[in-house]
């Protein structure tokens, strides 16, 4: 057998090796990619959803109109047609609509779509709020157009608001598709589930975590590398539905690199926690938290050696910790 051939036949041996691997009968092995949303759908709903949040920000390279209003309403009309398409299929995964017809199940998801659309407004006006909170929160910002089309912390917000919304009327999959596109494009992870008053602001934004039952306040400021997490999640499955995340009432600041975790954790009101912090308790209204100073040691030569640090515990009234 000349080489060609041999190839040929590997391929064919290694075709059919994956192929019978396919029929074992496991989770992996569903081949059918009609039983569920398609993720491309899902994040182009996503970015039309972004020109009618922003319509004088996202262009609709589609068309061509001198009207606002026609424009907006065929990306309106575009946004309804495919989102009932996803969240049929979508709602399959949902035990009480198991063996329900496709009439049925279509009728649904119109009545979801046209729901969830409707709260477009107040959508709105919470995205309204955490642009102004960016802007005021940062002298960085040129402009608050240019929070719009360059901050990922806003961007991350807006697409956990809107899929905040369809995980409230009980649309499966679709919401946390939504959110992993925006952890996808800014580093930021938040779960549809996380309850997010006015105000939010996410400062640089990479890395910041929050879980599904996190209920976090209005005029909240995050930094970086922030995790608002579970204490632990060992039981797996036997906690869906308990309340394993913080809650963060209003007017706190989060500096970078902290993690607070726990359902049983609140954040008391006007609190300042500080860089680093790992909280697993509670704290008081108005706290101030830090950790103690490590020291810096600089070694330039053998006998040459500095040492920065070794101070006391940083004080409630410590500039650094003000706004």
């Amino acid at each position: 057998m000349d080489m060609k051939g041999d190839i040929n036949a590997r391929v064919q041996n290694v075709t059919k090796l994956i192929l019978e691997d396919y029929r074992l009968g496991r989770d992996i092995d569903d081949r059918n990619v009609f039983n569920q949303p398609d993720s491309v759908v899902v994040v182009d709903l996503v970015n039309k959803l972004l020109k009618i949040l922003f319509p004088g920000y996202y262009r609709e390279k589609a068309f061509r109109s001198y009207s606002y209003d026609s424009r907006i309403a065929v990306v309106i009309e575009d946004v309804i047609y495919n989102l009932k398409k996803q969240i049929v299929i979508a709602l399959r995964f949902r035990e009480e609509y198991a063996g329900t017809s496709y009439e049925e199940l279509s009728e649904r998801a119109e009545e979801l779509t046209i729901e969830f659309l409707a709260r477009i407004p107040k959508i709105r006006a919470l995205v309204n709020t955490d642009m102004q909170a960016s802007f005021e929160g940062d002298p960085a910002a040129f402009n608050k157009a240019e929070i719009v089309l360059c901050y990922p912390g806003l961007l991350a917000s807006t697409i956990n608001r809107l899929a905040h919304e369809l995980f409230l009327l009980g649309v499966p999959l679709i919401p946390r598709m939504m959110t992993e596109y925006a952890h996808s494009k800014t580093g930021i992870d938040i779960h549809p589930g996380a309850t997010i008053g006015e105000y939010f602001f996410m400062d640089h934004g990479t890395g910041i975590v929050v879980g599904e039952t996190s209920i976090i306040g209005k005029h909240v400021k995050i930094y970086q590398g922030v995790t608002i997490g579970a204490l632990s999640t060992r039981g797996g499955q036997r906690l869906r539905g308990a309340k394993r995340h913080p809650t963060i009432e209003d007017n706190v600041t989060i500096y970078a690199g902290a993690s607070i975790l726990g359902g049983e954790t609140t954040i008391g009101e006007g609190s300042v926690i500080g860089s680093n912090v790992f909280i697993t308790s509670s704290v008081k209204p108005g706290s101030r938290i830090s950790v103690k100073t490590q020291e810096l040691i600089i070694h330039n030569t053998a006998d040459d050696i500095e040492i920065h640090g070794s101070f006391e515990e940083t004080k409630p009234d410590d500039t650094w910790l003000e706004e």
